[in-house]
């Protein structure tokens, strides 16, 4: 995760300040989350980044396994 708030203009000023950065940000590899509160809890806004998985990294070296 690499955000998190309660506080949705927080939430927007932050994206804001992600879109008008130096650094770019690759935004097929995010996800944004929206957890809506019920009744007591208050609604959630989450920002991460997906981690490729290293076991299906095709230019990793595999250990040599023999199935059964």
């Amino acid at each position: 995760m690499v955000f998190e708030t309660q506080d949705v203009t927080q939430w927007h000023a932050h994206l804001r300040r992600l879109r008008a950065g130096e650094e770019r940000i690759d935004w097929a590899m995010t996800r944004i989350d929206t957890l809506c509160g019920r009744l007591v809890p208050p609604t959630t806004y989450r920002l991460s980044l997906f981690v490729p998985d290293p076991a299906r990294d095709p230019d990793r070296e595999r250990p040599d396994c023999s199935w059964p």
